[in-house]
């Protein structure tokens, strides 16, 4: 779904894979098919798992960051328009 999403909604520049919802083996594979966007280092998070989601409830930023190393990519720290502020370091 991911791909072709990416295929047919070209127009839409920035797709995020929300780990919470989709687990992190499944937002990590995301990033292989199409998302751009590893969302995200929250603190804990209570209303998806208020409705029900077994996921973690909150990830530190390391573990965000060695994810999306795993998934060969390099991590950017942005804004919400997409800007970079920083890359991360290794």
């Amino acid at each position: 779904m991911m791909a072709l999403s990416r295929l047919f909604l070209d127009n839409i520049a920035h797709v995020k894979a929300f780990w919470i919802m989709m687990t992190l083996p499944i937002a990590e594979l995301a990033l292989q098919f199409g998302a751009d966007d590893l969302d995200g280092t929250i603190g804990e998070e209570k209303i998806i798992h208020a409705a029900g989601a077994r996921t973690q409830t909150g990830i530190t930023k390391a573990k965000l960051q060695s994810i999306i190393r795993e998934a060969g990519y390099d991590p950017v720290e942005r804004d919400t328009f997409y800007h970079a502020i920083s890359s991360l370091p290794h």
